[in-house]
């Protein structure tokens, strides 16, 4: 599984075909891709080094505190399999180390079940469909997280 991560002062996610709204003020936005491998494991491991990945700053400054750390942070969670996109061969990505739909919209779930049992909230856009993401980002401060999958 891989994350891409931004520290966010607000961020939205609409899906263009039906009312559905997510949103969070301060916390994470997470666009979350995941490998055709990926099992419920990695959606675990995911979830606990995002809750606990030092990105917020402390009292002098310094990215020392964690989602945990810092009371009234959530994480917006957005299915997007083109993190997995692969441009080193071409200038045309390849997706073939992405989920299938059905794979990657359960260890999508798995994932997000994990991050709200720490105890956050967490909206999610829907799962496979087009949608306008607004981010607000904070720093700017913009990470890629991953955890591998089994070969």
């Amino acid at each position: 599984m891989r994350a891409i991560v931004q520290r966010v002062l607000s961020a939205t996610v609409v899906d263009r075909d039906s009312d559905h709204v997510g949103k969070i003020g301060p916390g994470l936005a997470l666009l979350v891709g995941i490998h055709k491998n990926d099992t419920e494991a990695e959606a675990l491991k995911l979830a606990q080094k995002l809750a606990n990945l030092r990105i917020f700053n402390d009292s002098d400054g310094k990215m020392n505190l964690s989602m945990l750390d810092v009371p009234g942070t959530d994480a917006l969670a957005v299915s997007n399999f083109t993190v997995y996109g692969e441009t080193k061969k071409s200038r045309r990505p390849s997706f073939v180390e992405s989920a299938s739909f059905v794979h990657g919209s359960l260890m999508f779930d798995r994932f997000v079940i994990h991050l709200r049992a720490q105890g956050f909230k967490v909206p999610t856009g829907v799962f496979g469909a087009d949608m306008l993401v607004t981010i607000e980002n904070d720093g700017p401060v913009t990470v890629i997280v991953d955890v591998d999958a089994p070969v």
